[in-house]
């Protein structure tokens, strides 16, 4: 299943939406805003695996990739572009 980043972006920003009632910026700080727990983040991890078809592992669970919606969105191009999906 390809789809383009901006795609991703746009769906994960809905989901965010839905979960938190708060409408998001891409490139928001999301835990700096105080609008994300770590606990949080955990739900996303299992919401990109699960949506993208992806495996988050070892390194990839930095909070830094889960900081903006657009950082998210550039983790899941990645994990799929080495997983022979380029997401075009």
């Amino acid at each position: 299943m390809t789809m383009p980043s901006e795609t991703v972006e746009k769906e994960l920003l809905d989901f965010l939406e839905v979960r938190t009632r708060t409408v998001w910026e891409a490139d928001t700080d999301l835990f700096a805003s105080g609008g994300l727990s770590s606990l949080f983040a955990m739900e996303l991890v299992v919401h990109l695996e699960k949506s993208y078809d992806i495996g988050i592992r070892g390194a990839d669970l930095r909070l830094d990739n889960f900081r903006t919606v657009a950082g998210m969105a550039a983790l899941v191009r990645r994990l799929r572009a080495a997983a022979g999906d380029n997401g075009e």
